[in-house]
Protein backbone atom coordinates (compact mmCIF):
# COMPACT_ATOMS: atom_id res chain seq x y z
CA UNK A 1 0.00 0.00 0.00
CA UNK A 2 1.36 3.19 -1.48
CA UNK A 3 -0.74 5.46 0.99
CA UNK A 4 1.22 6.90 4.62
CA UNK A 5 0.48 9.40 6.85
CA UNK A 6 3.08 10.41 9.17
CA UNK A 7 2.56 11.89 12.47
CA UNK A 8 4.86 14.97 11.71
CA UNK A 9 6.15 16.95 8.69
CA UNK A 10 9.19 18.62 8.24
CA UNK A 11 8.33 22.95 8.99
CA UNK A 12 11.29 23.83 7.12
CA UNK A 13 10.54 25.91 4.13
CA UNK A 14 13.66 27.10 1.32
CA UNK A 15 13.21 30.67 2.92
CA UNK A 16 13.89 28.90 6.32
CA UNK A 17 17.35 27.80 5.39
CA UNK A 18 18.33 30.37 3.07
CA UNK A 19 17.92 33.23 6.03
CA UNK A 20 20.14 30.33 7.76
CA UNK A 21 22.69 30.57 5.38
CA UNK A 22 22.40 34.23 5.22
CA UNK A 23 23.60 34.07 8.68
CA UNK A 24 25.82 31.95 8.49
CA UNK A 25 27.73 33.89 5.46
CA UNK A 26 27.99 37.05 7.38
CA UNK A 27 31.46 38.27 9.03
CA UNK A 28 32.51 37.69 12.73
CA UNK A 29 29.01 36.23 13.33
CA UNK A 30 27.84 35.81 16.71
CA UNK A 31 25.99 31.84 17.36
CA UNK A 32 25.41 32.36 20.98
CA UNK A 33 22.52 34.13 22.31
CA UNK A 34 22.36 37.91 20.65
CA UNK A 35 20.94 40.47 18.12
CA UNK A 36 18.61 37.96 16.34
CA UNK A 37 17.68 36.42 19.31
CA UNK A 38 16.34 40.12 21.15
CA UNK A 39 15.12 40.66 17.53
CA UNK A 40 13.11 37.44 17.44
CA UNK A 41 11.71 37.96 21.10
CA UNK A 42 10.13 41.42 19.86
CA UNK A 43 8.65 40.13 16.90
CA UNK A 44 6.52 37.51 19.04
CA UNK A 45 5.88 39.98 21.88
CA UNK A 46 4.12 41.96 18.61
CA UNK A 47 2.38 38.84 16.90
CA UNK A 48 1.33 37.80 20.55
CA UNK A 49 0.16 41.10 21.75
CA UNK A 50 2.53 41.43 24.82
CA UNK A 51 4.92 43.63 26.14
CA UNK A 52 7.62 41.11 26.76
CA UNK A 53 8.88 37.77 25.73
CA UNK A 54 11.89 35.50 26.85
CA UNK A 55 13.60 32.65 23.98
CA UNK A 56 14.66 29.71 25.80
CA UNK A 57 15.51 26.30 24.55
CA UNK A 58 12.42 24.35 24.74
CA UNK A 59 8.93 24.66 25.88
CA UNK A 60 9.92 23.22 29.11
CA UNK A 61 12.49 24.94 30.04
CA UNK A 62 9.87 28.08 29.91
CA UNK A 63 7.35 26.12 31.71
CA UNK A 64 9.93 25.59 34.90
CA UNK A 65 10.97 29.47 34.85
CA UNK A 66 7.31 30.26 34.54
CA UNK A 67 6.85 28.50 37.83
CA UNK A 68 10.48 29.14 39.28
CA UNK A 69 9.09 33.22 38.97
CA UNK A 70 6.09 32.72 40.77
CA UNK A 71 8.31 30.77 43.09
CA UNK A 72 10.46 33.15 44.29
CA UNK A 73 7.87 35.93 44.21
CA UNK A 74 5.45 34.01 46.34
CA UNK A 75 5.53 35.74 49.79
CA UNK A 76 3.07 33.89 51.34
CA UNK A 77 4.29 29.91 51.41
CA UNK A 78 1.06 28.79 52.49
CA UNK A 79 0.06 29.09 49.11
CA UNK A 80 1.93 25.97 47.99
CA UNK A 81 -0.54 24.43 45.65
CA UNK A 82 -0.98 24.68 41.89
CA UNK A 83 -3.64 23.28 39.94
CA UNK A 84 -3.23 21.78 37.01
CA UNK A 85 -4.68 19.36 34.57
CA UNK A 86 -4.31 15.75 34.57
CA UNK A 87 -3.81 15.59 30.76
CA UNK A 88 -0.47 18.01 30.18
CA UNK A 89 2.99 17.29 28.62
CA UNK A 90 4.84 16.32 31.94
CA UNK A 91 7.11 19.11 32.06
CA UNK A 92 4.53 21.05 33.42
CA UNK A 93 3.76 18.63 36.21
CA UNK A 94 7.45 18.53 36.81
CA UNK A 95 7.72 22.57 37.09
CA UNK A 96 5.34 22.16 39.89
CA UNK A 97 6.90 19.37 41.93
CA UNK A 98 10.65 20.86 40.92
CA UNK A 99 9.79 24.59 42.20
CA UNK A 100 8.68 22.83 45.90
CA UNK A 101 4.71 22.82 44.71
CA UNK A 102 1.78 20.54 45.47
CA UNK A 103 -0.04 19.60 42.33
CA UNK A 104 -3.17 19.57 42.36
CA UNK A 105 -4.90 17.61 39.40
CA UNK A 106 -8.53 17.98 38.08
CA UNK A 107 -10.34 16.17 35.00
CA UNK A 108 -10.64 17.27 31.59
CA UNK A 109 -13.59 18.24 29.61
CA UNK A 110 -14.02 16.44 26.32
CA UNK A 111 -14.57 18.85 24.22
CA UNK A 112 -11.88 20.95 24.27
CA UNK A 113 -9.35 18.28 26.37
CA UNK A 114 -8.54 21.36 28.28
CA UNK A 115 -9.16 21.10 32.55
CA UNK A 116 -13.02 21.18 33.82
CA UNK A 117 -13.36 24.34 35.11
CA UNK A 118 -15.74 23.01 37.51
CA UNK A 119 -13.23 21.20 39.02
CA UNK A 120 -10.84 23.86 39.29
CA UNK A 121 -13.27 26.66 41.07
CA UNK A 122 -14.24 23.32 43.33
CA UNK A 123 -10.38 22.82 44.26
CA UNK A 124 -9.86 26.29 44.98
CA UNK A 125 -8.70 26.70 48.40
CA UNK A 126 -6.92 29.02 50.89
CA UNK A 127 -3.84 27.44 49.67
CA UNK A 128 -3.94 27.66 46.41
CA UNK A 129 -1.38 29.70 44.50
CA UNK A 130 -1.97 29.47 40.86
CA UNK A 131 -4.07 27.63 38.20
CA UNK A 132 -1.69 26.31 35.50
CA UNK A 133 -4.01 25.75 32.23
CA UNK A 134 -2.92 23.39 29.23
CA UNK A 135 -4.51 24.73 26.50
CA UNK A 136 -4.52 21.14 24.41
CA UNK A 137 -3.48 20.43 20.70
CA UNK A 138 -5.33 23.94 19.49
CA UNK A 139 -8.46 24.11 21.57
CA UNK A 140 -9.63 27.22 23.63
CA UNK A 141 -9.47 25.93 27.26
CA UNK A 142 -10.77 29.62 28.85
CA UNK A 143 -14.58 30.89 29.34
CA UNK A 144 -15.23 34.41 30.47
CA UNK A 145 -17.00 32.95 33.65
CA UNK A 146 -13.78 31.01 34.63
CA UNK A 147 -11.52 34.44 34.10
CA UNK A 148 -13.87 36.58 36.52
CA UNK A 149 -13.83 33.71 38.86
CA UNK A 150 -10.15 33.02 39.37
CA UNK A 151 -9.73 37.36 39.67
CA UNK A 152 -12.42 37.10 42.07
CA UNK A 153 -10.67 34.48 43.93
CA UNK A 154 -7.40 36.36 43.69
CA UNK A 155 -5.71 33.55 42.51
CA UNK A 156 -2.97 33.48 39.29
CA UNK A 157 -3.22 32.01 35.67
CA UNK A 158 -0.67 30.71 33.75
CA UNK A 159 -1.05 29.44 30.73
CA UNK A 160 1.01 26.77 28.47
CA UNK A 161 0.25 27.09 24.90
CA UNK A 162 3.13 25.16 23.55
CA UNK A 163 0.21 23.67 21.28
CA UNK A 164 -1.81 26.14 20.56
CA UNK A 165 -0.38 28.53 19.19
CA UNK A 166 -2.93 31.69 17.35
CA UNK A 167 -6.01 30.00 19.26
CA UNK A 168 -7.96 32.87 20.53
CA UNK A 169 -10.60 33.48 23.04
CA UNK A 170 -13.27 36.48 22.66
CA UNK A 171 -10.57 37.36 19.22
CA UNK A 172 -7.46 37.79 21.10
CA UNK A 173 -4.63 35.24 21.44
CA UNK A 174 -4.49 32.68 24.55
CA UNK A 175 -1.33 33.94 26.00
CA UNK A 176 -2.61 37.08 26.85
CA UNK A 177 -4.92 36.37 30.10
CA UNK A 178 -2.27 34.63 32.43
CA UNK A 179 0.32 36.47 34.33
CA UNK A 180 2.82 34.40 32.34
CA UNK A 181 2.35 32.14 29.03
CA UNK A 182 4.26 29.51 27.27
CA UNK A 183 5.07 28.56 23.96
CA UNK A 184 7.11 25.64 22.54
CA UNK A 185 8.78 25.47 18.99
CA UNK A 186 9.17 22.09 18.95
CA UNK A 187 9.85 20.13 15.08
CA UNK A 188 6.00 19.32 14.56
CA UNK A 189 4.57 22.06 16.26
CA UNK A 190 2.41 25.40 14.60
CA UNK A 191 6.14 26.90 14.10
CA UNK A 192 9.45 25.34 15.13
CA UNK A 193 13.26 27.10 16.08
CA UNK A 194 14.25 23.29 15.52
CA UNK A 195 14.51 22.91 19.56
CA UNK A 196 12.51 26.34 21.66
CA UNK A 197 10.94 27.96 23.72
CA UNK A 198 9.12 31.41 24.77
CA UNK A 199 7.83 32.84 28.26
CA UNK A 200 5.95 35.77 28.07
CA UNK A 201 4.21 38.29 29.93
CA UNK A 202 3.37 41.96 30.78
CA UNK A 203 5.32 42.29 34.21
CA UNK A 204 8.18 43.89 34.21
CA UNK A 205 9.54 42.03 36.99
CA UNK A 206 9.11 38.68 35.97
CA UNK A 207 10.69 39.78 32.13
CA UNK A 208 13.57 40.63 34.31
CA UNK A 209 13.73 37.59 36.51
CA UNK A 210 12.94 35.08 33.14
CA UNK A 211 16.50 36.48 31.83
CA UNK A 212 17.83 36.18 34.63
CA UNK A 213 17.29 32.68 35.20
CA UNK A 214 17.38 31.49 31.67
CA UNK A 215 21.11 32.22 32.44
CA UNK A 216 22.91 30.73 35.11
CA UNK A 217 21.11 33.20 37.09
CA UNK A 218 23.17 35.86 36.65
CA UNK A 219 22.21 39.36 37.46
CA UNK A 220 23.54 41.04 34.54
CA UNK A 221 21.26 39.60 32.06
CA UNK A 222 18.41 41.76 33.51
CA UNK A 223 20.06 44.65 31.93
CA UNK A 224 18.32 46.79 34.19
CA UNK A 225 20.74 49.08 35.15
CA UNK A 226 19.40 50.17 38.00
CA UNK A 227 18.91 46.64 39.57
CA UNK A 228 22.19 45.67 38.81
CA UNK A 229 23.61 48.78 40.04
CA UNK A 230 22.19 47.84 43.47
CA UNK A 231 23.15 44.50 43.49
CA UNK A 232 26.55 45.22 42.65
CA UNK A 233 26.58 47.33 46.16
CA UNK A 234 24.91 45.19 48.12
CA UNK A 235 26.91 42.19 47.07
CA UNK A 236 30.91 44.10 47.02
CA UNK A 237 32.53 40.96 47.87
CA UNK A 238 31.60 39.54 43.82
CA UNK A 239 32.77 40.00 40.60
CA UNK A 240 30.15 42.77 39.13
CA UNK A 241 29.62 40.64 36.31
CA UNK A 242 29.47 37.48 37.90
CA UNK A 243 26.71 37.65 40.65
CA UNK A 244 24.20 34.45 40.66
CA UNK A 245 20.89 35.73 42.33
CA UNK A 246 19.46 32.66 41.82
CA UNK A 247 19.79 28.53 41.50
CA UNK A 248 18.80 27.77 38.44
CA UNK A 249 20.94 26.74 34.51
CA UNK A 250 22.07 27.74 31.30
CA UNK A 251 18.34 27.29 29.37
CA UNK A 252 19.52 29.96 26.63
CA UNK A 253 18.47 29.39 22.42
CA UNK A 254 21.07 31.09 19.83
CA UNK A 255 20.88 32.88 16.94
CA UNK A 256 20.13 30.20 14.46
CA UNK A 257 16.98 29.16 16.12
CA UNK A 258 16.07 32.70 16.21
CA UNK A 259 16.46 33.52 13.06
CA UNK A 260 14.53 30.43 11.59
CA UNK A 261 11.93 31.82 13.77
CA UNK A 262 11.95 35.06 12.48
CA UNK A 263 11.56 33.03 9.51
CA UNK A 264 8.70 31.14 10.47
CA UNK A 265 6.83 33.79 12.20
CA UNK A 266 5.67 35.34 8.83
CA UNK A 267 3.85 31.95 7.54
CA UNK A 268 2.25 31.29 10.96
CA UNK A 269 -0.79 33.23 10.63
CA UNK A 270 -1.62 31.51 6.96
CA UNK A 271 -0.57 28.12 7.96
CA UNK A 272 -2.40 28.35 11.20
CA UNK A 273 -5.58 28.68 8.89
CA UNK A 274 -4.81 25.93 6.91
CA UNK A 275 -4.69 23.82 9.57
CA UNK A 276 -7.99 24.78 10.75
CA UNK A 277 -9.81 24.17 7.76
CA UNK A 278 -8.13 20.51 7.48
CA UNK A 279 -9.18 19.78 10.90
CA UNK A 280 -13.00 21.18 10.30
CA UNK A 281 -12.49 18.39 6.72
CA UNK A 282 -11.61 16.12 8.78
CA UNK A 283 -14.18 16.06 11.54
CA UNK A 284 -16.83 16.94 8.87
CA UNK A 285 -16.59 13.84 7.02
CA UNK A 286 -15.60 11.40 10.62
CA UNK A 287 -18.54 8.74 11.30
CA UNK A 288 -20.27 10.16 14.06
CA UNK A 289 -20.96 6.74 15.66
CA UNK A 290 -17.95 5.01 16.08
CA UNK A 291 -15.83 8.26 17.50
CA UNK A 292 -16.45 11.44 19.92
CA UNK A 293 -16.86 14.55 17.32
CA UNK A 294 -18.24 17.25 19.28
CA UNK A 295 -15.22 19.65 20.08
CA UNK A 296 -15.40 23.04 20.58
CA UNK A 297 -13.79 24.45 17.60
CA UNK A 298 -14.64 28.33 18.48
CA UNK A 299 -11.21 30.32 18.55
CA UNK A 300 -8.97 27.03 17.77
CA UNK A 301 -5.89 27.19 16.24
CA UNK A 302 -5.62 22.96 15.35
CA UNK A 303 -2.01 21.12 16.32
CA UNK A 304 -2.94 17.48 15.42
CA UNK A 305 -6.33 15.72 14.63
CA UNK A 306 -7.60 14.36 17.95
CA UNK A 307 -9.72 10.74 17.82
CA UNK A 308 -11.61 9.61 20.37
CA UNK A 309 -13.41 5.94 20.13
CA UNK A 310 -16.64 5.92 21.16
CA UNK A 311 -15.86 2.54 23.04
CA UNK A 312 -14.52 1.26 26.37
CA UNK A 313 -13.85 -2.08 24.93
CA UNK A 314 -10.04 -3.09 25.02
CA UNK A 315 -9.99 -5.08 22.36
CA UNK A 316 -11.44 -3.42 20.08
CA UNK A 317 -8.87 -0.64 21.35
CA UNK A 318 -6.18 -3.25 20.17
CA UNK A 319 -8.04 -4.30 17.03
CA UNK A 320 -8.27 -0.17 16.09
CA UNK A 321 -4.15 0.42 16.44
CA UNK A 322 -3.21 -2.35 14.34
CA UNK A 323 -5.50 -1.07 12.11
CA UNK A 324 -3.64 1.90 11.63
CA UNK A 325 -0.60 0.41 11.16
CA UNK A 326 -1.81 -1.72 8.69
CA UNK A 327 -3.28 1.68 6.98
CA UNK A 328 0.40 3.57 7.57
CA UNK A 329 -1.39 5.97 9.62
CA UNK A 330 1.13 7.18 12.34
CA UNK A 331 -0.64 7.81 15.87
CA UNK A 332 0.13 8.15 19.76
CA UNK A 333 -2.26 6.77 22.05
CA UNK A 334 -3.36 9.34 24.66
CA UNK A 335 -3.56 12.69 22.90
CA UNK A 336 -1.23 14.97 24.84
CA UNK A 337 1.92 13.65 26.46
CA UNK A 338 0.19 10.14 26.70
CA UNK A 339 -2.76 10.55 28.41
CA UNK A 340 -3.45 10.67 32.22
CA UNK A 341 -0.36 11.92 34.03
CA UNK A 342 -1.74 10.42 37.13
CA UNK A 343 -1.12 6.99 36.11
CA UNK A 344 2.94 7.74 35.26
CA UNK A 345 5.60 6.49 37.54
CA UNK A 346 7.13 9.52 38.27
CA UNK A 347 4.07 10.65 40.11
CA UNK A 348 3.98 8.20 42.69
CA UNK A 349 6.27 9.56 44.85
CA UNK A 350 4.27 12.55 44.95
CA UNK A 351 0.80 11.76 44.68
CA UNK A 352 -1.41 9.01 45.90
CA UNK A 353 -4.56 8.24 43.83
CA UNK A 354 -6.65 5.32 44.86
CA UNK A 355 -9.77 6.04 42.28
CA UNK A 356 -8.91 6.82 38.72
CA UNK A 357 -12.16 6.74 37.92
CA UNK A 358 -12.22 10.61 39.81
CA UNK A 359 -10.91 11.26 36.48
CA UNK A 360 -13.19 9.23 34.08
CA UNK A 361 -12.85 11.41 30.85
CA UNK A 362 -8.82 11.81 30.77
CA UNK A 363 -9.06 7.87 31.87
CA UNK A 364 -11.12 7.52 28.49
CA UNK A 365 -8.42 9.50 26.29
CA UNK A 366 -5.69 7.94 28.47
CA UNK A 367 -6.70 4.33 26.75
CA UNK A 368 -9.26 4.98 23.96
CA UNK A 369 -7.56 8.97 22.39
CA UNK A 370 -5.39 9.75 19.73
CA UNK A 371 -3.54 11.67 17.40
CA UNK A 372 -2.39 11.97 13.84
CA UNK A 373 -0.97 14.43 12.19
CA UNK A 374 -1.83 17.25 10.81
CA UNK A 375 0.44 19.79 8.79
CA UNK A 376 -0.47 22.75 6.22
CA UNK A 377 0.32 21.29 3.32
CA UNK A 378 -2.47 18.15 3.80
CA UNK A 379 -4.83 18.28 1.04
CA UNK A 380 -8.34 17.58 1.33
CA UNK A 381 -8.37 14.67 -0.79
CA UNK A 382 -5.69 13.03 1.80
CA UNK A 383 -7.99 14.11 4.35
CA UNK A 384 -10.91 12.16 2.71
CA UNK A 385 -8.78 9.41 2.60
CA UNK A 386 -7.75 9.12 6.03
CA UNK A 387 -11.34 9.37 7.21
CA UNK A 388 -12.64 6.79 4.43
CA UNK A 389 -9.66 4.31 6.45
CA UNK A 390 -11.20 5.08 9.89
CA UNK A 391 -14.48 5.12 8.90
CA UNK A 392 -14.11 1.66 7.44
CA UNK A 393 -12.83 0.08 11.28
CA UNK A 394 -15.46 -2.27 12.22
CA UNK A 395 -16.61 -1.77 16.18
CA UNK A 396 -16.60 -4.80 18.55
CA UNK A 397 -18.21 -2.15 20.51
CA UNK A 398 -20.00 1.17 20.12
CA UNK A 399 -21.14 2.31 23.48
CA UNK A 400 -20.97 5.89 23.12
CA UNK A 401 -19.21 8.13 25.69
CA UNK A 402 -21.86 10.09 27.85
Amino acid sequence: MNFKHPLMHNNFTEGDLSAVKRLLNQKNIILTQSKNVEKFEKSWSKWLGVKYSTFVNSGSSANYITIKILQILNKNHSKNEIIIPSLTWVSDVNSVIMNGFKPVFVDINLSNLSMSQNEVLKKINKKTLAVFITHAQGFNGLSNFFLKELKRKKVHLIEDVCESHGAKHNDKKLGTFGLMSNFSFYYAHHMTTIEGGMICTNNKEMYELSKILRSHGMVRESKNKIFERKMIKKYRDLSPKFIFLHPTLNFRNNEIGAVIGLSQLKKLDSNNKKRTTNFINFLKDLDKNKYFVNFDLKGSSNYAFPIILNTKNLKTRDKFEKYLIKNNIEFRRGNAGGGNQLRQPYIKKYIKIKHFLNFKNVEHVHFFGYYIGNYPNLTKTKIQTITKILNRFSFVSKKNIK
